[in-house]
């Protein structure tokens, strides 16, 4: 498995786009892979959690850091 993480920058967007471009960008990970999802959005403490239970990837870590929030995501498979 890799160390490796890539970060998603989705400050200032809002719900669904931090949502729909992190399933992109897991998309191109393999499986086992880690995405940081930065996001100021207020729905996305409910969104991200949500959307990682439905599509089975594993969320590693929720925080909140500088007036956002940060998540670690593992891809699936």
């Amino acid at each position: 498995m890799t160390t490796d993480i890539e970060t998603l920058d989705a400050l200032g967007l809002l719900c669904p786009l931090p949502v729909l471009k992190a399933r992109k960008r897991l998309k191109s990970l393999p499986a086992g892979g880690r995405l940081r999802v930065l996001a100021d959005d207020p729905a996305a403490i409910i969104d991200v959690p949500h959307f990682c239970t439905q599509a089975g990837h594993k969320l590693l870590s929720q925080e909140e850091a500088d007036g956002h929030q940060v998540y670690v995501i593992q891809k699936s498979g």
